[in-house]
């Protein structure tokens, strides 16, 4: 089977760091667009990282420059390092893996992890 699992969630304060790992088994890693969406409560969820096959980045823009994303083919790991985290940064954060070159919408994306929560206090 499948198996997506997050780790590296927690409470943080505004300004401070966490970073994010997400392993996956049960796929060929290197052959998925990897990422990571965000769902915060109220609202719908959102692409917030994605790479794609050959390990180039994007982002949602109200996190470039602080969130980095990056994958280690190697290790089946995707990872998601957020610096300068403020209270809208609050949110389950999901893992997930498409089969197609970029990830998807949250509708058509292949595998989801469980999700971990992050929150930022202020």
């Amino acid at each position: 089977q499948v198996q997506l699992v997050e780790s590296g969630g927690g409470l943080v304060q505004a300004g401070g760091s966490l970073s994010l790992s997400c392993a996956a088994s049960g796929l060929t890693f290197s052959r998925y667009a990897m990422g990571w969406f965000r769902q915060a409560p109220g609202k719908e969820r959102e692409i917030v990282a994605g790479t794609r096959w050959n390990g180039s980045t994007y982002y949602a823009d109200s996190v470039k420059g602080r969130f980095t994303i990056s994958r280690d083919n190697a290790k089946n790991t995707v990872y998601l390092q957020m610096n300068s985290l403020n209270p809208d940064d609050t949110a389950v954060y999901y893992c997930a893996a498409d089969r197609a070159s970029v990830l998807r919408g949250p509708a058509r994306v292949d595998y989801w992890g469980q999700g971990t929560q992050v929150t930022v206090s202020s």
